[in-house]
Formats: C-alpha cells, structure tokens, sequence
C-alpha cells in the first residue's frame, strides 16, 4: 500500500485560501455609474421643476413686483404703495370682499354640507354604489362653460325650468340672477351642483376605511342614526373633513366663472362683483395692471394666513 501523499489537495487549498480582494473602484467611477442610472429619472425631475418654476413661481413673483410699479407706454416705474391706497379707496373693493365672503360662507353651509350627508347616504346602500358614485360625478364631467349655460336655462324669468316648476306649484316666480336679494344664492347652488362630485367620492372613501366594529358597538350602546354620525363619523373623518374644509375656502375664495358667466360679473347693484372680479375688472377693463397685482397679492396673503394658520391648528391638535 503507498504511503499517503503530504501534498495538500486542491480543495484543501482552495478552502483555506485568502479571498482575493478586488481593488476599490475610483470616486469617478461610481459617481458615473450612479448618474448613468439615475439620468432619466433626473431628467424628468428637472422638467418639472423647470415648468412648475415657470407656470408657478415666475407668474408670483411677477405679480409681487407688479404691485409695487405702474405700466405706462410699455415702461414700468416703481409707484411703490400708489397701487394699493388706489385698490383701498375704490368703493368697489369693499363691496367684493363681502360678496367674496359671504359667497363663502354659503358654499360652506351648502358645498361642504350636502357632499358629505351625501356620502353618507350612499354608503347605506348594499348595492348600486358603483351606479351612484357615477350618477354623483357626472356633473363634474361636465366642462363648466356648458354646466353653466345649463344653469342659464334653468334660471331664465321667461321659460326657465325652476320658474315653470314654481308656477305649478302655484308658488311666485323668482328673478334667480336679476335679484340682488338671491343672485348670489342662486351661484351657490349652481357651483354646488358643478363641484361637489369630487367631495363626495373622497368623502365616499374615508367613510368605508371606517371599521364596522365602531358602528356595532354604537349601536349596542343605544346609539341612533344622528348619534353615530355624530360620535363616529365624524371623528373618524375628522382630517379629512379639515383637509376639505380648508381647500373648499381657498376655492371659494377666488370664484370666478361662476359669477361671470351668470351674471356678468357684476350682477344686479353689483351684488356678484368678487375680489377675483374685480381683479379682471383692473387688468383687462381699466388697463391698470399695477392695481390687479395689488389686489391679487392681498388675496394671496390673505389664503396664505389662513393656510398658515390652519396647519398650525393641525400640529397642535397632533400633539
């Protein structure tokens, strides 16, 4: 028999053998790689930050220049707060914050309201929710030119649907968009009609991420229909219902298509007349852009306080 052989094995070798340490790639190297393949993501990135600067930022700061100066024969000199003392002292700016306002505080008792006892209507429903949510955003759909002339037939004193339906109810017809009194009600239920389709599906959402367990302890509580809304619901849908609120206000707040295709703008005695009215008024009609920035900027403060104000409510009510 031979004598075993002291020569260690290849696999001997191979198992004891000190791994081979590949050289560190260069800084450069790496740096390329990674920008090879983030290129495209980068370069979409870029886009659009480059169209939100131009769409978005350039136009604010344009207008906050805008409203320190006064265009005059193409040239633009510093006026510095001439532009406002002219917004301030113009009787109509006075009157377009309280229409503006009081706009405001009626799409909140209607377009914050009605979405949301909506929602809740449908998600009773054990069947035909898909039926419903379609049948709800329809109006939205709609574009706002063709919602609106809609609106006009409904409205008319002469033929208008609205008024025949009130004439059958033996009932006095209205003037809906040629009384001070109601012109701006009657824009209230337009937009409501027109807008509150978006509201409803995202209520519609928050609603059914509610867990059943809450309503079946409600309910074993004694708890009625207005008492689980009331105890559930809405805490329940508390951010959500913030959330609406605050965008729901910035929106009303600049209303615009509305009173201007129904009534004209102004509206009878000037009861439509809003800030974003007013600042077409300046721009387009008067030619004094100066005061159309001035006024636009103390509507952009204005949203951005409130903005401000709500999110900090928001943090504290967090913590």
């Amino acid at each position: 028999m031979s004598a075993p052989s002291l020569t260690p094995s290849k696999a001997g070798r191979s198992r004891h053998s000190t791994p081979r340490q590949e050289a560190p790639a260069a800084p450069g190297g790496v740096f390329a790689k990674n920008l090879r393949r983030n290129l495209t993501a980068h370069s979409f990135l870029i886009g659009a930050v480059l169209c939100f600067a131009v769409f978005s930022w350039y136009p604010m700061v344009r207008e906050f220049v805008l409203a320190f100066q006064k265009t005059e024969s193409g040239e633009s000199v510093w006026v510095g707060l001439d532009n406002f003392r002219t917004v301030f002292n113009d009787p109509a700016f006075w009157q377009a914050w309280g229409n503006t306002l009081w706009y405001t505080a009626l799409a909140l008792v209607l377009g914050f309201v009605v979405p949301f006892a909506l929602a809740i209507t449908i998600n009773e429903f054990q069947h035909g929710k898909s039926y419903l949510r379609l049948l709800v955003y329809l109006p939205v759909m709609l574009p706002p030119v063709a919602a609106v002339l809609l609106f006009q037939y409904l409205y008319d004193p002469g033929y208008g649907l609205l008024n025949e339906l009130l004439g059958f109810l033996h009932l006095p017809e209205q003037q809906w968009l040629q009384d001070a009194d109601i012109a701006m009600f009657s824009l209230v239920i337009a937009s409501t009609w027109m807008n509150m389709g978006g509201a409803t599906l995202i209520y519609l959402a928050a609603l059914q991420g509610i867990p059943g367990e809450l309503y079946e302890a409600a309910e074993l509580d004694g708890a009625g229909l207005f008492r689980k809304i009331w105890h559930v619901t809405i805490p329940q849908t508390r951010l959500i219902l913030s959330l609406m609120l605050l965008m729901q206000i910035i929106a009303t707040m600049q209303v615009f298509v509305e009173p201007f295709l129904l009534t004209g703008g102004a509206g009878p005695e000037g009861s439509t007349t809003t800030v974003v009215y007013l600042i077409y008024q300046y721009a387009f009609n008067f030619n004094n852009y100066g005061a159309a920035a001035a006024l636009g900027l103390l509507l952009l403060v204005l949203l951005a306080g409130f903005s401000a104000a709500y999110v900090k409510l928001s943090r504290a009510e967090d913590e």
